[in-house]
């Protein structure tokens, strides 16, 4: 709510430069949201732009989104997050490169097109939104609405907001891991207490959710959820020898990321497999406690964590749902804590693998081998 008009102002913005480069676009309301009793206000809308209408040639369609999460000097920038700089040759700033930068290379690209007077040899179709850090709500129906208007004849997809293998080698993503997103809730009585009074006479739900979410991983941050590894697509030679070709520093990715060490170091095909070929489980926060800054000596009478899954073919949300909800009400009832527990599943999205000698990667290698 806070910030809807600076993404609409962004929208906007995006909309009049795709205009300007020839583009018809569309500004399409997605979902309503309450935000006082009785009254509901529409979410930021997703733009839809068309650049083209030849029936003889491809038709791309560009997937970017113009929203950002939080950010705070205190995690670690160097300068305010929400005022761009440059720095070193970069530009720095939240969102500069997830996503604003790259939906910008493409207007460019057509900019210079038609600058240059010269066709462009391709149907473009943009999809830009801007509740993508929220789950992007609204997306799944917007696109069942349009299936057979805005959305036919679409030969290729093509997501902005991809990454590099470090900071010097480009990498061209083919697939993407799914997700699975949860919350587990431990609920005590109906106050919040003080520590000095009741500290060591009650059953804290905070104890109860530590124990809950240290029980996800082990201690090398592996999944610890049985069951949750039965579905992997098996690895196939073709596959695992594309790993072998793949030049990547450990060293440099532990640098730029700022962590001490990074898992599989010594061995850079287990590395890019951790990040694109094996599931994995990051636990983001917890709820309905303290967060501000200072002493504090209450106990929180409820606790949220939040955690999601990274999912890889062939692996099916239903069934993970199935394996952590099993798992998670089986360990408290271990614990015989007299608390209450809930699971809640949400934001569901199935891995996308595509075919690595698909039509587009082999173009891309003839490109590449060109240069």
């Amino acid at each position: 709510m806070k910030h809807r008009g600076d993404v609409m102002k962004m929208l906007r913005w995006i909309e009049k430069a795709l205009k300007n480069v020839g583009a018809k676009t569309e500004l399409c309301e997605t979902v309503t949201q309450n935000y006082e009793k009785g009254k509901t206000i529409s979410q930021p809308p997703t733009l839809l732009a068309i650049t083209g209408n030849d029936s003889k040639k491809k038709t791309l369609c560009v997937y970017g989104h113009i929203d950002v999460k939080n950010a705070q000097i205190e995690d670690g920038w160097v300068s305010d997050p929400f005022i761009m700089v440059q720095r070193n040759g970069k530009l720095c700033g939240r969102g500069t490169t997830d996503d604003k930068g790259p939906i910008l290379c493409w207007i460019h690209v057509l900019e210079a097109f038609l600058k240059m007077k010269v066709p462009v040899p391709i149907n473009i179709k943009f999809v830009i939104e801007g509740m993508h850090e929220v789950g992007s709500q609204g997306l799944n129906k917007l696109i069942v609405s349009k299936r057979n208007t805005f959305f036919s004849g679409i030969d290729y997809c093509c997501i902005t907001d991809g990454y590099w293998l470090g900071t010097m080698k480009p990498c061209l993503t083919y697939g993407l891991r799914g997700l699975c997103y949860f919350t587990v809730e431990v609920i005590g009585g109906k106050k919040i207490l003080d520590s000095g009074l009741f500290g060591g006479a009650v059953y804290e739900p905070l104890h109860d959710l530590i124990f809950m979410l240290n029980s996800l991983v082990d201690l090398n941050g592996d999944i610890d959820i049985p069951g949750l590894d039965k579905d992997i697509a098996p690895m196939t030679p073709t596959e695992e020898s594309l790993y072998k070709h793949i030049d990547v520093d450990t060293e440099e990715i532990r640098r730029v990321l700022g962590v001490p060490k990074v898992k599989h170091e010594d061995c850079r095909i287990d590395h890019l497999m951790s990040r694109w070929r094996r599931p994995s489980l990051s636990v983001h926060g917890i709820e309905k406690v303290p967060s501000d800054p200072g002493v504090h000596t209450i106990i929180p009478n409820r606790a949220i964590g939040k955690f999601s899954i990274r999912i890889v073919p062939d692996q099916k949300p239903e069934r993970v749902k199935e394996f952590v909800t099993t798992y998670l009400e089986r360990l408290f009832e271990v614990r015989r804590s007299p608390n209450r527990m809930k699971v809640k599943s949400f934001s569901f999205r199935s891995p996308h693998p595509n075919s690595y000698l698909g039509y587009s990667q082999i173009q891309s290698n003839k490109v590449g081998m060109s240069n």
